[in-house]
C-alpha cells in the first residue's frame, strides 16, 4: 500500500465520522454513506479524472506558470493573495483567469459532467490558481490540504476531503484532489482539485 493511499484512506475514516454526525441529526432517507463516496471516489481519481488532467492545454499552462514564478517570494505569494482577494469574484485577476484557454475547457468539462463535477482549480508548483471552472475566494491554495496533500506527496497523490453538506444546494460534496505529473518528465508539476457531488457519483 503506497503512502498516498494510505493517505486516502485516512481521509475516508474522517469522512466517515463527520458525515455520520451529520446523518445522525437527519430525517433524509437513502443518504449515501461516506465509505461508499471514498470507495468510488478514489476509483475516479484514479481513472476519469486522471484522463482530465492529462489535457496538452492545462498540462501548458502549469508549465508556462512554473516558470513565470520561478523566483517566487513568500512576499509576493501574499501581494498577489491580497490583490485576488481584494478584487472579489469580478476583480481582473479572477477575470484575466477565467477568460484563459486553459479555464474555459474547465468549465466545459464541468458542463459535460452532468452535475457530477461542481468545480475545479488547477494548481501549479507553488500552490497558486493556473486556471479555474469557477472564481475562488483566493489566489493561493498551497496552506489548504488539496494541495499540500497531493503536490507535496508526489505522482499519483490522491487526497479526498471531509464530506459536507451544502446549505445552498442541499446536497452532500466533497472535493477530490490529485497530483499532476508531467507526462514527458515524470516531474510532479501541480495538482488539481474537483468539487464532487455525492449522490452523482454514487447515482
Amino acid at each position: 500500500m503506497t503512502m498516498s493511499v494510505r493517505a486516502v484512506l485516512a481521509s475516508m475514516a474522517v469522512a466517515v465520522f463527520t458525515l455520520g454526525t451529520s446523518l445522525a441529526q437527519s430525517t433524509t432517507q437513502n443518504t449515501p454513506t461516506a465509505a461508499e463516496f471514498g470507495a468510488e471516489a478514489l476509483r475516479l481519481a484514479q481513472s476519469e479524472l486522471q484522463e482530465w488532467i492529462t489535457d496538452p492545454v492545462i498540462l501548458f499552462a502549469i508549465r508556462e506558470q512554473n516558470e513565470t514564478y520561478k523566483d517566487l517570494t513568500d512576499r509576493r505569494v501574499q501581494r498577489l493573495d491580497k490583490r485576488w482577494i481584494v478584487g472579489g469574484p469580478y476583480g481582473p485577476m479572477v477575470g484575466d483567469l477565467l477568460d484563459r484557454q486553459a479555464s474555459i475547457i474547465l468549465r466545459d468539462r464541468r458542463e459535460l459532467s452532468d452535475g457530477l463535477i461542481n468545480e475545479i482549480i488547477v494548481m501549479d508548483a507553488f500552490g497558486l490558481n493556473v486556471a479555474i471552472s469557477d472564481a475562488t475566494s483566493d489566489f493561493f491554495q498551497g496552506d489548504e490540504a488539496k494541495w499540500q496533500e497531493t503536490f507535496l506527496k508526489g505522482a499519483e497523490a490522491v487526497h479526498i476531503s471531509e464530506i459536507e453538506f451544502d446549505e445552498s444546494t442541499q446536497k452532500y460534496q466533497s472535493q477530490v484532489s490529485v497530483s499532476v505529473t508531467d507526462p514527458e518528465t515524470g516531474e510532479v508539476i501541480g495538482a488539481v482539485t474537483f468539487g464532487i457531488s455525492v449522490e452523482k457519483l454514487l447515482n
